[in-house]
């Protein structure tokens, strides 16, 4: 069942103008002598007040001819009988069409219909039987004046319009920038682990050679299963280059420098110091040998951790919390800004942070803390590992 409140909302507009129409036909027919001349029948009269009314019921399949033709349709009845405009539903209906010609969207018919409004005023007045001087200039004025507040009504909902297009097509922008962010930052952990993953498979395959030409030869077959070995992680690193280099974009350099790691955390540091922004780091729990991949990941955690703080939190320090755990390597980093950047200016590093942790299956959270400040705090599981 439709609520009443939607269908006042729906249909409300549409009952008094039917309201507005029947109600000045029974004013005609009530009130002959005052409102027609003696060669205007009854019937007519009231019909025409309906007709002068009813098309402001198309209003919305037809914004700018259903109000004109009010005007159009009075202008026309005053040359037979100026009196029957004076019916109050008539004067009203006048006063909406106005105001509706003038919410009109196109800017040409807009104008045409204040074209339409003073001179239809005009014609009207002109066609009174007993007009006043201050009428031939306050009547089109009062229509006028409706047609203003259409006007404004109009530049108001097209200005609207215009700010939520931008901001749709900002949040676009946002969402698509977020995309690129994420792909980029999947390369980059793609291009880091091929790093570690590479460097493993290099020592499996010098050690699995060493084996080999260790084994005397009576082991004949054993060598053979050994050179396979050697043989398949050989393809698999020259494949792992393949597929590097086409994820790397057009004039990237090969970066020849160790990967970091939490054992370069200090010289990480010293270099957010030297920038302006002190930091404490601080270590919970026995500190462990990580796997390569995770010790990698925790450090980027860190570096972009403090980098959105130093663009984009104003703080005066930060703070680096290391919690280790026997299934977990907890990380947090957080300042005494003014809290989480603007929606604009949020860096994409927290997108990048939030891809590494979903890689291993951890989580993370990013968020203003209660007084003041910014936290950033990630989970990195080390179940599965060996220790």
């Amino acid at each position: 069942m439709i609520p009443s409140w939607t269908l006042a909302r729906r249909f409300g507009l549409d009952a008094l103008i039917v309201a507005a129409a029947v109600g000045g036909a029974l004013q005609v027919a009530y009130s002959p002598d005052a409102l027609r001349t003696r060669g205007t029948s009854l019937w007519f009269g009231c019909a025409s007040v309906a007709m002068v009314v009813l098309p402001l019921l198309a209003r919305r399949q037809i914004p700018f001819l259903a109000p004109a033709s009010v005007w159009l349709l009075g202008t026309a009845l005053s040359f037979v009988d100026g009196r029957l405009l004076l019916v109050t539903g008539v004067f009203v209906a006048g006063m909406a069409a106005s105001f509706l010609l003038g919410t009109v969207a196109d800017l040409v018919q807009a104008r045409a219909g204040l074209a339409v409004v003073i001179a239809g005023a005009s014609i009207v007045v002109y066609h009174d039987p007993d007009p006043t001087a201050g009428e031939f200039l306050f009547t089109p004025a009062q229509f006028a004046i409706a047609w203003l507040a259409g006007f404004a009504v109009r530049d108001r909902a097209a200005q609207a319009e215009q700010a939520e297009q931008r901001a749709d097509q900002a949040e676009r922008e946002r969402e698509s920038a977020a995309r690129v962010a994420v792909a980029e930052e999947r390369a980059r952990i793609a291009r880091e682990l091929h790093d570690i993953v590479a460097h493993a498979v290099s020592v499996m395959v010098l050690q699995t050679g060493a084996v080999r030409h260790q084994l005397p030869d009576r082991l004949g077959q054993h060598k053979e299963a050994l050179k396979s070995v050697e043989q398949t992680g050989r393809t698999a690193l020259t494949e792992m280059r393949r597929l590097l280099g086409a994820m790397r974009h057009t004039g990237d350099q090969f970066d020849l420098t160790p990967q970091p790691g939490l054992g370069s955390l200090q010289a990480l540091l010293a270099e957010f110091d030297r920038a302006g922004l002190p930091v404490r780091l601080h270590l919970d729990g026995d500190p462990c040998p990580l796997p390569p991949a995770i010790d990698l990941s925790a450090y980027r955690i860190v570096q972009e951790g403090l980098t959105n703080t130093l663009k984009h939190a104003n703080a005066n320090s930060a703070e680096v919390v290391l919690r280790y755990r026997s299934d977990e390597l907890r990380i947090e980093v957080r300042d005494d800004g003014h809290g989480a950047p603007a929606p604009s200016s949020a860096g994409h590093g927290l997108v990048g942070v939030r891809e590494r942790v979903n890689i291993y299956g951890g989580q993370m959270s990013a968020g203003p803390m209660t007084g003041g400040g910014f936290l950033l705090s990630t989970r990195l599981p080390l179940d599965g590992y060996p220790r």
